[in-house]
């Protein structure tokens, strides 16, 4: 797999439009993935700049959560996202293989999806 983080990014975003009821938004000029009206995926801005480094970030419930916090510069999200259980995650840092990452945007998903939907993805 490449280290190219755009690489991964976009497996993230592919995997997130894949779930029941998503769609892509542009907020802020930031991408973020959508259930129902709420985020449930930061995707960030589509280029690192001198002041933005690429990050992603979900909102994690169980022991994922202090698992994403282990990531070298990882950290609770900002704006009091932190204390509902966000991380933000830098594309940039050595991440766990992308299968976890995958499971950290499902877990962010099911945190936030209405229950049909849940539902639905359980049934498939």
């Amino acid at each position: 797999m490449s280290d190219d983080w755009h690489d991964v990014r976009e497996e993230l975003r592919a995997f997130a439009l894949g779930l029941p009821e998503t769609h892509e938004d542009h907020p802020w000029g930031e991408t973020v993935i959508k259930v129902n009206k709420k985020v449930f995926l930061f995707l960030g801005i589509d280029e690192q700049t001198e002041k933005w480094d690429p990050t992603f970030g979900v909102k994690l419930l169980s022991e994922a959560h202090g698992h994403a916090l282990t990531v070298e510069g990882a950290q609770p999200s900002g704006y009091g996202l932190g204390k509902a259980g966000w991380v933000t995650v830098p594309f940039l840092s050595p991440l766990p293989e992308t299968e976890v990452l995958l499971d950290w945007v499902e877990e962010s998903y099911r945190a936030i999806a209405p229950k049909r939907a849940v539902k639905e993805l359980d049934l498939r």
